[in-house]
């Protein structure tokens, strides 16, 4: 029968001593990004090509728009 497992011991620490997030606090800069903002990591040889979040959108635009003209949506 398998031992039920508290909240505290369930995940090993393995964060670095170096990483002390002692005086942390928990969403300091939440407040910077809108509420649609959907943030995914970029490589940076692809971030590179892009200089704000502006030329991001309109090429994904463009891409969007072109996906459209090859297969409409059925």
């Amino acid at each position: 029968m398998p031992t039920k497992t508290s909240e505290s011991t369930k995940f090993k620490d393995t964060m670095r001593p170096e990483y002390d997030m002692t005086g942390g606090v928990r969403g300091k800069y939440a407040g910077r990004f809108k509420g649609d903002v959907v943030m995914v990591p970029i490589a940076p040889d692809v971030a590179a090509a892009f200089p704000d979040a502006d030329s991001v959108n309109e090429a994904l635009r463009v891409l969007l728009k072109a996906a459209k003209k090859v297969a409409p949506a059925a």
